[in-house]
């Protein structure tokens, strides 16, 4: 990890339907990260990002291992409900 103090959250709330902000939201959570600030202290690197949609193409897991993502939207409805929006 980066010398760099992690952010922290000042409140969280659940999303209720999809959206862009949900679908990022999303994929920096099956990467284990609350969100990008998150991301950027710990990895310290830029984001990859497919250049049509700007939807994230990959991000480096905290283990080191990779997760790589579609152009299109990845969260199904059934777990929308579950994804955390953070706000700093």
């Amino acid at each position: 990890m980066s010398t760099t103090s992690l952010p922290e959250p000042k409140s969280m709330t659940r999303a209720t339907k999809w959206s862009e902000e949900v679908e990022e939201a999303y994929r920096f959570q099956i990467a284990g990260y609350k969100g990008e600030q998150e991301y950027v202290a710990v990895k310290g690197s830029e984001i990859d990002r497919w250049p049509n949609s700007g939807y994230i193409k990959k991000l480096v897991r905290k283990d080191g291992n990779f997760y790589y993502y579609n152009k299109d939207r990845e969260c199904p409805d059934k777990d929308v409900r579950q994804i955390k929006i953070y706000s700093y």
